[in-house]
């Protein structure tokens, strides 16, 4: 026989489950049937939505990665990065459901989107603003150790500091990608003169996938890779080539 369990958390809600996840008031956030012009304004809303939560939690995740990275918790804050690039990765396939949407369906939902956007999202913010501290809490425990980044990426990959590093390219990856995924998936349903939403255009959106919150680490994979290439061309060609 199916036990059946009364209630004991405060808040609204039949079951503790409706009561924790707060479900009335989570699937209230939507437009109701008879407020919306076009069928798609629920997909719209559920990816964007959807999206600030996990953007919320990313946010969350590198704030916390910074104050591990200042107590000197480096595996700590790898893990945390990783996590937050998850996020990413999966705000980023979710964006494959506006794919539905036609050019026609899109323009038939300008009306109640107004002038909003797409880089007006408080989450996006919020990550840019915790990458960029993370970034400095990065910068000063390598001054306060002494430890050069060249040097770092010439040596052992296990060092939990290259560990963290790469985990922070991970990030800075992710969230490229996104940026481009984003950019496709908007020219493709708005047009080549808008992306996201009305007033906001592509080109906007464009000139942001080539941004890095960590350009030094970048610089220095490159450095690296360009030292590497030109030890081999002083090397000469070999014994046994053609030439």
């Amino acid at each position: 026989m199916k036990r059946e369990y009364s209630p004991v958390l405060p808040g609204e809600g039949d079951t503790d489950y409706a009561r924790y996840m707060r479900t009335d008031a989570l699937l209230d956030l939507q437009r109701r049937p008879e407020e919306m012009i076009h069928r798609d304004e629920l997909l719209f809303q559920v990816v964007h939505q959807s999206t600030e939560l996990w953007l919320k939690l990313a946010a969350a995740e590198l704030s916390e990665a910074t104050v591990r990275i200042g107590a000197g918790e480096l595996a700590w804050a790898e893990m945390l990065l990783t996590r937050a690039a998850l996020g990413v990765r999966l705000v980023t396939d979710q964006l494959e459901m506006l794919r539905h949407l036609t050019p026609a369906d899109f323009q038939a939902l300008q009306p109640v989107l107004g002038n909003g956007s797409g880089a007006e999202s408080p989450g996006w913010r919020k990550v840019q603003a915790a990458s960029r501290r993370l970034g400095q809490a990065f910068t000063r425990i390598l001054v306060e150790r002494h430890i050069d980044l060249l040097a770092l990426y010439a040596g052992d990959p296990a060092n939990p500091f290259y560990r963290l590093a790469e985990a922070m390219v991970e990030w800075d990856e992710r969230v490229s990608v996104w940026r481009v995924r984003h950019y496709q998936i908007a020219i493709r349903i708005g047009g080549h003169g808008q992306v996201g939403t009305k007033g906001s255009p592509a080109n906007m959106l464009a000139k942001l996938i080539d941004h890095r919150f960590f350009p030094e680490l970048w610089q220095a994979r490159f450095s690296l890779a360009a030292a590497a290439a030109a030890a081999v061309g002083d090397r000469g060609p070999r014994a046994d080539s053609p030439e």
